[in-house]
């Protein structure tokens, strides 16, 4: 049983607070196209479409807000100065018609991404038009020149590259929930990552007894207690996976999205993690032994848990590397540092 108390902290269950200084960049690096004359659209069920300049919404009124980030991979960054216009602020410059229920935020990106939010929970939270952090302006990596920010949501809700706001009488899903499978709600204190699983039982079932995940998308899938030695799920789509005390040994995750699974108590030995995206994944009790992780994304991995009965993994023989382990929140990277017994 949890002793989880939300009255007792700043950070929500299932998160570590990263390393101070350090504000790990998730997903795409830079926007689609890089603009000097970058605008902002608002759209939609508005009597009239408005563009602002980012020097119009530099010389509006600012408001600085203070943020606790909640990344869904299970890293937090606690008291981030953040300055921009209000969403209600800009919404108030425009004829917002009543039947508008939603607002659909779209990112200048590769894959565009884009989010939504009830018009009114918006409001309720102050979203905010970020335009600076910490008295600078935003930063490329982080979602400048102009970013939305949601407290009280999961990052994801925090498009970065903000290009378009647009109006709508019903809720289009974003890309990340739409194609990624998180919630649409993203509650960072009832842990509303995911959706439900992407895969009926009978489904999975065959491909456990196969033992080949290859290039499937099998978000959710619960393979718990199993022997699945040699298992081959290079390419998988494996999100929220659990894999609990399963027995792994020489298994091929090679360039699989292995985001927020969990491997608790499982035997790893020799399995192959290769390009492995294992952010917010939970190694805590397993046998890692013998497993090169150098070229993976460790940000929000744990290795190790007190919580209830102690789980360490056993990283004897793992491969990792120094500049590496800064992404790992502070207690977790000292943990492996003392681990394998690495300088700092």
């Amino acid at each position: 049983m949890s002793n989880f108390d939300p009255q007792l902290s700043k950070v929500p269950p299932g998160q570590q607070v990263v390393a101070p200084n350090k504000w790990p960049v998730i997903g795409e690096r830079e926007p689609a196209h890089l603009d000097p004359n970058w605008t902002l659209t608002i759209d939609g069920m508005v009597a009239t479409s408005r563009t602002f300049s980012l020097a119009d919404l530099q010389q509006m009124p600012q408001t600085e807000m203070i943020y606790d980030i909640h990344c869904v991979t299970r890293w937090s960054r606690l008291d981030v100065p953040i300055s921009g216009v209000l969403l209600a602020d800009l919404l108030g410059l425009v004829e917002v018609d009543p039947s508008a229920k939603f607002l659909s935020f779209m990112a200048r990106s590769k894959q565009n991404h884009s989010t939504s939010l009830p018009l009114k929970s918006a409001l309720d939270h102050r979203c905010l038009i970020a335009l600076s952090a910490e008295g600078k302006p935003l930063e490329i990596g982080h979602g400048g020149p102009i970013r939305n920010m949601v407290p009280g949501k999961y990052f994801y809700k925090s498009v970065k590259w903000l290009e378009r706001i647009e109006l709508l009488a019903e809720d289009r899903l974003g890309y990340w929930e739409a194609d990624a499978g998180y919630h649409n709600e993203a509650d960072p204190w009832t842990e509303q990552r995911y959706m439900a699983s992407t895969i009926d039982r009978r489904t999975a079932a065959k491909l456990l007894q196969s033992k080949d995940f290859s290039n499937q998308e099998l978000l959710g899938i619960d393979a718990s207690g199993r022997n699945l030695d040699g298992l081959l799920a290079n390419n998988a789509l494996l999100r929220d996976a659990s894999f609990n005390d399963c027995s792994l040994v020489g298994a091929d995750f090679s360039k699989a999205n292995l985001s927020n699974s969990r491997f608790v108590g499982a035997d790893l030995t020799n399995a192959v993690f290769v390009g492995t995206d294992v952010e917010g994944a939970d190694f805590s009790g397993a046998d890692l032994s013998g497993v090169d992780l150098s070229q993976c994304s460790l940000i929000g991995a744990s290795f190790y848990q007190t919580e209830g009965k102690q789980l360490a993994a056993n990283l004897k023989t793992t491969i990792f590397s120094l500049d590496q382990l800064e992404s790992l929140g502070v207690d977790q990277r000292n943990f492996v540092v003392a681990s394998m017994g690495m300088q700092d």
